[in-house]
């Protein structure tokens, strides 16, 4: 919020990006000329990511996604199967309960 309150009362995460938009704006445009906005795009870029998280949300995609084309292009060899896997007991759970108990 960019009234510098946060959830919890105190400032909040973004109230420091909002201040250095509002300092830009104060040294680069005057109440004649606001030519000088262009100048703080890239403070005023930094205050929106802050906001949504939309780069790092995108960043965060690229890599799941690279991540993914890399698993499927090398598959594990040695990859369990559907019944070897012991989820809580609950995949075949009468052979578990015998190999642990022995019987």
């Amino acid at each position: 919020m960019s009234s510098g309150f946060g959830l919890n009362g105190g400032p909040s995460r973004c109230f420091p990006f909002w201040q250095e938009v509002l300092a830009c704006y104060v040294v680069n445009t005057t109440s004649d000329d606001d030519s000088g906005k262009r100048k703080c795009a890239p403070v005023l870029e930094d205050y929106y990511e802050c906001l949504h998280h939309k780069k790092e949300a995108t960043r965060v995609r690229a890599l799941q996604a690279a991540y993914r084309k890399a698993e499927a292009a090398h598959p594990r060899d040695d990859a369990p199967k559907a019944g070897q896997i012991r989820n809580l007991g609950l995949l075949d759970k009468g052979d578990d309960t015998k190999a642990v108990l022995g019987k």
